[in-house]
């Protein structure tokens, strides 16, 4: 299979538009096969298995099971990216997802903690810490939709770094 150019700033954007954008196609350009995905939930609001060990359980939790319930998905690195090749990378993020059977808008906060394979710079491994997850009611979807659609995307540091 072919691969994006990668370095560790691609792998990154990768992720995101594999997991916002329902596309499991774009993990193998984000993740080893032997990747393990550590989700550390401080909120009572979401519930994350604490493991997913390979790429294509990562893939299931990160992007399928993420398309069932949610859409209009938006994640926003609050970090400008990592430089091309680092080895780890840390970082905060936002999200901001409307529920699909009701409507109610998630919006939660953690940070992304990266570790990336020194020959391919596909992550190895990843840790995800969910620090908040509100859910605000469905009347507000419109109003926090068209909010963080007008933010740059995926990385709102670069906007306010320029």
């Amino acid at each position: 299979m072919k691969r994006f150019a990668q370095g560790t700033d691609r792998t990154q954007s990768i992720l995101l538009q594999a997991k916002d954008g329902n596309r499991p196609h774009l993990m193998s350009h984000a993740f080893t096969d032997d990747a393990l995905l550590r989700m550390v939930v401080n909120t009572g609001t979401i519930s994350f298995p604490p493991v997913s060990d390979g790429r294509d359980a990562i893939a299931e939790l990160l992007v399928r099971r993420f398309g069932r319930t949610y859409e209009n998905v938006y994640a926003l690195c609050l970090s400008p990216p990592p430089e091309d090749k680092q080895s780890t990378f840390s970082c905060d993020w936002m999200v901001v997802m409307p529920e699909k059977e009701s409507r109610a808008v998630r919006v939660g906060c953690g940070s992304y903690d990266w570790h990336f394979a020194s020959d391919s710079f596909l992550a190895d491994r990843l840790s995800i810490t969910v620090e908040a997850m509100q859910s605000l009611p469905s009347q507000d979807v419109e109003e926090v939709m068209n909010w963080v659609s007008a933010l740059s995307l995926p990385t709102l540091a670069e906007k306010t770094a320029n």
